[in-house]
């Protein structure tokens, strides 16, 4: 006889309902993935119709001894560590000083959230503007305190202004999310330090920062997961120029599939990226994990 209290096991009349659409997804993801990495051991060739031709291990050969692709996952890790790095400290900052904003939060908030709506594309062609050596705002400004330079011109500018760029739109999502975890901080513990003389920078280093360290966590691990991937910006501005300065691997992926067409070569640099995306996310899974979070 069976125990009426035990679970029934099987998909049940909604799983059957939904399994048509999971099957089908499914195989939107795991079709294409396992032919990029056929695409990987091969070389595609597209003349007369798109075939592949085994290689054996020659694209993950040549993938990891490439100097210039060793060279775009060094900017791409310096890129990533200087841009999420302004972010969490500037967009921490602005969300302390809203916070401790009684009138007017509202419009200032709106005000500060504004670069976050703007597509990257748009981002990048601002920029691309207001750096014009000719008339470009920023250049004039430049100019004007005797600083006269291309922004753009040169390895080391060109590489700060995409990762201001990248810092001007991406800043205020981290300020919304610290605003989200300051209003859970409990303001009788706030109210407590004061009464026991706590000075602010005492408040914010001993109170307020561990009680929202899950969630600078969280904005971490959702600005990591983008900064890896990087196109829109780069792309507009410098095409990873001035001398591949700003040449990341996602620009250093599209560059050898669509401009070289070597598919092959390609896919096993996508699935080296997919690989790093992973092993950042387990790390982040972890440390969730630890803190109570990955429920």
């Amino acid at each position: 006889m069976k125990d009426p209290r035990r679970p029934r096991r099987g998909l049940g009349f909604p799983g059957l309902l939904m399994a048509p659409a999971v099957i089908f997804m499914a195989g939107l993801s795991i079709i294409p993935f396992l032919t990029l990495i056929g695409m990987s051991f091969s070389r595609v060739r597209l003349l007369g119709g798109a075939a592949l031709e085994w290689r054996g291990l020659d694209n993950w050969a040549r993938a990891l001894t490439d100097p210039n692709l060793w060279t775009s996952w060094a900017s791409t890790v310096l890129y990533f560590v200087v841009t999420v790095g302004l972010e969490l400290l500037i967009g921490v900052g602005v969300a302390v000083a809203l916070h401790r904003v009684l009138r007017g939060r509202g419009l200032v908030l709106s005000l500060v959230l504004l670069p976050m709506f703007v597509a990257p594309v748009i981002v990048g062609l601002l920029g691309r503007y207001l750096v014009d050596p000719t008339f470009g705002l920023y250049t004039n400004w430049l100019q004007a305190v005797g600083i006269d330079i291309d922004p753009l011109g040169s390895p080391v500018t060109a590489f700060i202004a995409v990762a201001l760029m990248d810092v001007w739109e991406w800043t205020p999502l981290i300020t919304l999310i610290t605003l989200a975890g300051l209003s859970g901080v409990n303001p009788s513990i706030l109210e407590a330090a004061a009464l026991d003389g706590a000075s602010r920078t005492r408040t914010l280093f001993h109170i307020i920062f561990p009680s929202i360290s899950n969630v600078l966590l969280v904005a971490f691990l959702i600005r990591s997961m983008d900064a890896v991937r990087y196109f829109d910006i780069i792309t507009i501005t410098t095409n990873g120029g001035p001398a591949d300065a700003t040449k990341i691997v996602p620009l250093r992926l599209y560059e050898t599939a669509f401009r070289f067409f070597d598919l092959g070569y390609a896919a096993a640099i996508g699935l080296m990226m997919l690989a790093v995306t992973i092993a950042m996310a387990k790390v982040f899974v972890r440390l969730l994990d630890r803190k109570g979070l990955a429920q």
